[in-house]
């Protein structure tokens, strides 16, 4: 009978997503494997140090309260940290198609780097395969259907890096310690809530500001000169990451909400939603 036929084929597709599923799924472990280990080569060795409020004595005044509050003095320096997520990304460039995500992250502080390795449910069964990262100075972004499809697969330009590097510095918020004054990192007071911090890393320089919020706390991370990838190609645009809900991890304060967000003509753009689950810290010794 015709639903018999119907029945086979509908379980032939089942199984064939499942397969799919799985050899893909072993593509994406080897891939992430192998960027793991490039950035685990590529980690130098954070000095055994810890917190000292008199490094603070040059720095702007609203960088200083942002210190005193999220920091205790001897806390020890940050070398890595484990982060999981979970929320909604925006899946149009125009438009809104928010759709949940699940994601673990990898960062090192020195050399700076991190790995997101994210799934994107774009529908039940479906998930887009995501690696997002900096490692060893150059951007990664590939984005897969399964792990095996590949809808966008971008070459390590030096735009990407850039782009990457400054998703690194504002996510700092997660890594406080990495803020603090040293090579490659000077701090510019804006006004009495704003201060600009300028990253030289790996050859490439970025600035992003950094507003605070009355009792000190960093809110929000702009800069207006973030590549970013439009129909196909790379361009400049303005780019914003909101943080709040701080709370203590590994004796610091740290947000564990947050958004971020592309500024057009048309106003803000969302295109993450997100809230941390996890922060697992290995700190220097």
């Amino acid at each position: 009978m015709w639903w018999k036929v119907m029945l086979s084929l509908l379980l032939l597709v089942v199984v064939l997503v499942m397969a799919a599923a799985g050899i893909g799924s072993l593509r994406w472990k080897k891939r992430t494997d192998t960027l793991l280990d490039r950035l685990q080569a590529a980690q130098a060795v954070v000095p055994s140090q810890s917190y000292d409020p008199a490094i603070l004595q040059d720095l702007p005044e609203p960088v200083q309260r942002y210190f005193r509050k999220v920091l205790e003095p001897g806390q020890p320096m940050i070398s890595r940290v484990s982060v999981k997520h979970k929320g909604t990304f925006n899946m149009k460039e125009a438009g809104e198609q928010w759709k949940p995500f699940t994601s673990r992250q990898q960062v090192t502080v020195q050399r700076p780097g991190f790995v997101w390795n994210a799934r994107i449910a774009v529908m039940p069964g479906l998930a887009a395969w995501v690696h997002d990262a900096y490692v060893a100075g150059e951007g990664v972004l590939k984005v897969a259907l399964l792990g095996l499809i590949t809808l966008v697969d971008m070459e390590p330009i030096p735009e990407l890096a850039r782009g990457e590097l400054m998703r690194w510095c504002a996510e700092a918020t997660w890594y406080p310690t990495a803020l603090l004054p040293g090579p490659g990192l000077a701090w510019r007071e804006v006004d009495a809530h704003t201060a600009r911090a300028d990253f030289a890393v790996d050859g490439l320089q970025v600035s992003l500001e950094f507003h605070f919020t009355p009792d000190g706390l960093i809110d929000t991370v702009r800069a207006d000169d973030r590549e970013r990838l439009l129909g196909g190609k790379v361009v400049k645009a303005s780019w914003e990451g909101r943080f709040w809900n701080y709370a203590r991890r590994g004796g610091m304060r740290v947000p564990l909400d947050g958004e971020v967000a592309w500024i057009t003509a048309d106003g803000r753009k969302p295109y993450w939603r997100g809230r941390i689950e996890s922060l697992d810290y290995t700190f220097s010794r």
